[in-house]
């Protein structure tokens, strides 16, 4: 281990005259070699410095003998002195070896041996010196490592070769209570570990930034600084592999360090057999103390390996960390945090962010014209907002983000499935209270999720449903086509559900799964391995839909297709009619916004067109189009003729007495 101590002391000074006062003592043994060696053979005297001089710790760390020390400060020493090459060049008997070589150091340096000269000696294994080109071993140049040459300056910096794979790890002012427990357990488990060899720490979990800061707190608690790497990093050519875990070791060894592996990037990108034999070579063959990040627990190889699951913060620990971050915004919300935590699961580093824009925007905040209470609401509005935007980006790729606009007036549906659609809402705006206050979390931890299944014929409302439930609790709502979802090899349907949810899990979205009738059916006997493999795909989209801490809804078009024992898992079922006489002439009484001109719509006559809402509103949009095309306002006959193109669409004949009486000519 070195240490370097602070350098308002005269530490640094005295390191440096001990360093010159060892290539001082080089250069008397050169000298000796070309006298009559009549003076005493010169020696090195220790420092007597505390912490001892980098030369000697330079030897302790590396295990260096006498002659391989003599040989380190004997490059050292030519990078100060470029006499010593005529000094070199006449103990070789040979101009032209004016450098050093192991035939000099042998012929020169007290205790010499052969071992020395060997690829497991350390001047070789550590990379501590550089062998250039020459016919033989013994007579190829010598040089001393860059990084090793600096070292002995008492200059610390990471290995050029190094550095540019360094990541920069996630940094947490202050760590939630749960976190400050798994980081106290990890330096415990280190310490007791302090003389043999390091386990692997393994943390598991979603947010990658909240492991990096447990990491770097646990090592620091230990006096280690971490370097953090990805995986994407390792080299796959095994020479290359060799070399990188060697320089690796040899750092934290310099430098008093650790390894940070993350390999939470293999597991959000497709890696390849060869690859993760790589890793998993590497994590193994690591002599450094090592901590590694992933979602998933890997196995146990040759090197013990303790595994700590890192879970988002609780909600009484997340409600603490906006207090933390707002300061004194935070008296002004008048506990409406706790629907924010209620809605969002937020990391602390997202939290923090949040924060941090929040505070930026207080120069809207603080208008005169404002109440107290009107400017905690706009602070709420806000941040809601913030977060809102927070859980976005990941979700982005992997679902269609649908505009929710509309509202109750634009929601035609039976009073009694309105009345289910309320009860939702209620549910979501007080789960908080009845999970966490009155206790029911406590009980189980399963069926905490809300989930619901529309059902009902295309075009009935169901999305509209979900647009209007998002839009009453200001949340975003995605649309996951589930047909494209499942796939027919083993294990991709759940892959690709998993990457969903997990994207989700930040909270502040409606997630809609639509086509639910691609992966539900009629549970039957298992009768070979794909129908056993298909049941597994839907037990584990109601399991996440039963964790998740949103909204999930499923959409089917054929009720009767799901198992009741699906059924049973999910909490609210509501069936979307199709539309009846009297809810399709308030459909088309809503249909056109106020700035469409129109003009003699007989709504009564309208509603006897047997078609859905959906079709009633393509139909409406294609009339207007028609109208404006003939500079004219939305009339009957521009719905006539939309109509029809809508049953040509849904190749369906058009009654004629579901239209008689639109026009003169019908």
């Amino acid at each position: 281990m070195t240490i370097f101590p602070p350098q308002h002391n005269n530490w640094l000074t005295e390191n440096h005259h001990y360093l010159m006062k060892a290539i001082a003592y080089i250069d008397a043994i050169l000298n000796y070699q070309l006298s009559d060696h009549t003076d005493n053979f010169p020696s090195l005297p220790p420092s007597h410095l505390s912490p001892p001089s980098v030369v000697e710790q330079l030897g302790h760390i590396f295990n260096l003998s006498t002659f391989e020390r003599d040989i380190i400060l004997l490059c050292a020493g030519m990078e100060l002195n470029p006499h010593w090459r005529n000094l070199l060049a006449q103990i070789q008997d040979n101009p032209q070896f004016n450098f050093p070589t192991f035939h000099l150091a042998l012929k020169i340096f007290p205790q010499p041996y052969w071992q020395g000269l060997t690829p497991e000696s350390p001047l070789r294994y550590w990379k501590l010196i550089e062998i250039g080109s020459g016919t033989n071993l013994t007579q190829s140049p010598l040089r001393l490592d860059e990084r090793i040459l600096h070292y002995l300056w008492g200059i610390q910096y990471v290995d050029e070769r190094l550095a540019p794979m360094v990541d920069n790890l996630c940094e947490i002012d202050q760590l939630v209570p749960s976190y400050e427990e798994i980081m106290e357990e990890i330096a415990q488990t280190w310490k007791k570990t302090l003389n043999r060899q390091y386990p692997v720490i393994q943390l598991c979990g979603e947010d990658s930034s909240s492991k990096q800061a447990i990491a770097q707190k646990a090592g620091l608690k230990v006096g280690l600084n971490l370097h953090g790497i990805s995986v994407e990093t390792l080299p796959i050519d095994l020479n290359q592999l060799y070399l990188f875990q060697r320089l690796w070791e040899r750092e934290c060894l310099l430098t008093n360090s650790g390894i940070l592996l993350n390999c939470d990037w293999n597991e959000t990108n497709e890696t390849n057999k060869e690859k993760e034999q790589i890793i998993s070579r590497f994590i193994d063959a690591l002599n450094c103390p090592l901590m590694i990040t992933t979602r998933d627990r890997r196995p146990f190889r040759r090197r013990p390996l303790v595994t700590f699951d890192i879970h988002t913060p609780t909600h009484k620990e997340q409600e603490l960390i906006w207090q933390y971050h707002l300061g004194d915004t935070y008296d002004q919300l008048n506990g409406n945090i706790d629907q924010l935590v209620s809605q969002f699961n937020l990391s602390p580093p997202a939290i923090q962010s949040a924060c941090v824009k929040v505070n930026s925007l207080d120069a809207h905040y603080t208008q005169k014209t404002l109440t107290f209470e009107e400017n905690a609401t706009l602070i709420h509005h806000q941040i809601w907002d913030i977060c809102r935007s927070q859980a976005r980006p990941r979700l982005e790729e992997l679902a269609q983000r649908i505009e929710a606009s509309a509202d109750w007036d634009d929601l035609i549906l039976p009073e009694k499935e309105k009345e289910v659609l309320k009860d939702i809402l209620i549910h979501i705006k007080h789960k908080s209270t009845v999970y966490d206050k009155w206790g029911f979390a406590t009980k189980s931890k399963r069926g905490l999720g809300i989930s619901a299944l529309f059902a009902g014929q295309s075009g009935t409302g169901k999305t509209m449903a979900a647009e209007v439930l998002a839009h009453t609790l200001k949340l975003d709502v995605y649309r996951i086509d589930l047909s494209s979802v499942v796939s027919k090899y083993i294990g991709e349907t759940e892959k690709n559900l998993r990457k969903v949810f997990d994207a989700a899990e930040g909270g502040g979205a409606v997630l809609l799964f639509d086509e639910a009738d691609s992966l539900f059916g009629k549970r039957s006997d298992v009768k070979d391995s794909h129908d056993r493999y298909a049941n597994m795909e839907v037990s584990y989209l109601l399991q996440r839909m039963e964790s998740y801490q949103g909204l999930a809804i499923l959409t089917t078009n054929l009720k009767d297709s799901i198992d009741q024992a699906f059924l049973r898992r999910i909490r609210f079922v509501v069936q979307f009619p199709f539309p009846n006489h009297p809810q399709r002439a308030e459909i088309w009484r809503k249909v056109f916004p106020q700035k469409t001109p129109i003009e003699g719509l007989d709504y009564e006559k309208l509603s006897s067109l047997h078609v859905s809402g959906a079709n009633i509103r393509n139909i409406a949009m294609n009339a207007a189009f028609l109208a404006k095309a003939s500079s004219e306002k939305v009339m009957m006959k521009h719905i006539l003729q939309a109509a029809k193109n809508e049953y040509i669409k849904l190749e369906r004949p058009m009654p004629s007495n579901e239209v008689r009486g639109w026009v003169e000519s019908v």
